[in-house]
């Protein structure tokens, strides 16, 4: 069913923090540190109005909390009496968090949410292995000294290990990377069309920057004032000559650090509001209408890990009668070039369609690739997994906004665990 309310329900395009690589100019934010400041300032801009609730993600695990919206909320010297709630959902974790808001607002008491996320990859706590864990709480359990000493003996030293979190599956034990391996070869996806994609995406976030287009969604943290990804140096020959990345032995690995996205530190947010909600934003700021979404599941031991949104987003477009071409903005997430490229692949397959996303193969024509991504995706501007969704949606809210009215958007998300969602946008004008 389309998604259906009494009043429309609008995204706003919020702030994010510079993004940068691993153990990079960023490395010395924790995901608490780093949200708090931009949290403030969006707040700030609300000039002493207040959400009405606060939802926040993160992807890697920490110890030292378990309700990051909530710790964020606290640090940044928000009212205590505003609620806020922590969600995951892999790399879409910030759009999932934006789709629940979104369901979550009423028109009454419930007009306007800030949703975001954020990831300090260079910040990961580790933790004991389970054994050496157990035994430390029944040491701890232990009434007398010479139970203490008796325990000791139980300890062996195979147990004595730390959990290093790794951007693995769970299920399968291979990393993102090595699965979409897998998916290049299955969709015949080329090294070099890889690399132009790179080359596309590195080339359209140094224009968007150079125009001033992140001026107004980018905020500065100490002295990192813009991106420091992106390369307007580099070229389809400085591509074609970095080894493969994930698979260094067959001979046929594809998949390289600069056709994949890096590791990322950096959070992002944006607005969710009914028409209400909006009165309490600064005029202008940037905004659509959310029309519509979907999530997606697919079987990751017999599918690509990463091609649960192409099952997704030919289902949401037949909801409303569309074709690829009725789209005026594509912003497809690039965990890595050959995913995208896959995703491509699929949606224009009248096989795939029609046996896999069981949609009529008729019905949506050829994929406009001019409209993908212009003003970069995540090889050029970063990955980090819980900001993700709110760079995206906030980047392709402020492209819309600029639009005529009546032009759509989709965006687009892959996530760990064979799944994706994507949203349907309008423009307002």
């Amino acid at each position: 069913m389309p998604f259906n309310r009494a009043d429309d329900i609008w995204l706003a395009s919020g702030l994010r923090t510079p993004f940068s690589k691993v153990d990079g100019p960023l490395a010395s934010y924790d995901a608490i540190s780093l949200s708090v400041p931009l949290v403030q300032q969006m707040l700030t801009r609300l000039g002493g109005a207040l959400p009405d609730f606060f939802v926040w993600g993160t992807v890697v695990p920490n110890l030292t909390w378990s309700n990051i919206a909530r710790e964020v909320l606290m640090d940044a010297g928000a009212p205590p009496t505003i609620p806020a709630f922590s969600t995951i959902m892999a790399c879409s974790t910030s759009m999932i968090g934006t789709i629940e808001a979104a369901g979550m607002l009423n028109g009454a008491n419930r007009n306007l949410a800030l949703v975001g996320g954020v990831e300090c990859l260079s910040r990961i706590q580790l933790g004991l292995g389970q054994t050496l864990s157990d035994w430390i709480r029944k040491f701890q359990q232990a009434r007398s000294l010479g139970q203490k000493i008796s325990h000791v003996g139980d300890l062996k030293l195979a147990d004595i290990h730390l959990h290093i979190p790794g951007v693995t599956n769970r299920t399968t034990g291979k990393s993102m990377g090595e699965h979409t391996e897998i998916t290049a070869r299955e969709w015949h996806i080329s090294r070099e069309a890889q690399d132009r994609h790179a080359l596309f995406s590195h080339q359209g976030a140094v224009a968007a920057w150079d125009r001033g287009f992140f001026d107004d969604l980018v905020m500065p943290v100490g002295e990192v004032k813009r991106d420091t990804i992106p390369r307007k140096d580099t070229s389809l020959e400085r591509l074609a000559k970095l080894p493969p990345s994930f698979d260094r032995t067959s001979g046929h690995g594809s998949l390289t650090a600069g056709n994949s996205s890096p590791l990322t530190d950096g959070a992002a947010s944006l607005w969710v509001a009914t028409e209400q909600g909006l009165g309490r934003l600064p005029a202008g700021t940037p905004r659509a209408r959310l029309v519509d979404w979907e999530i997606a599941s697919v079987d990751l031991h017999h599918e690509g890990l990463l091609m649960a949104p192409p099952y997704a987003i030919p289902r949401l477009l037949a909801r409303h009668g569309l074709r690829y071409e009725d789209i005026h903005l594509w912003e497809i997430h690039e965990a890595f070039a050959a995913q995208v490229l896959a995703h491509i692949e699929a949606l224009e397959s009248p096989a795939f369609l029609r046996d896999k996303a069981g949609v009529d193969p008729e019905a949506f024509g050829a994929f406009p690739r001019d409209r993908l991504n212009p003003t970069g995706g995540s090889l050029a501007i970063g990955h980090p997994f819980g900001a993700t969704g709110a760079r995206i949606l906030s980047q392709a809210v402020k492209e819309l906004s600029q639009r005529p009215a009546g032009q759509r958007a989709i965006v687009s998300i892959c996530a760990d665990g064979g799944q994706g969602s994507v949203v349907l946008l309008e423009s307002a004008g």
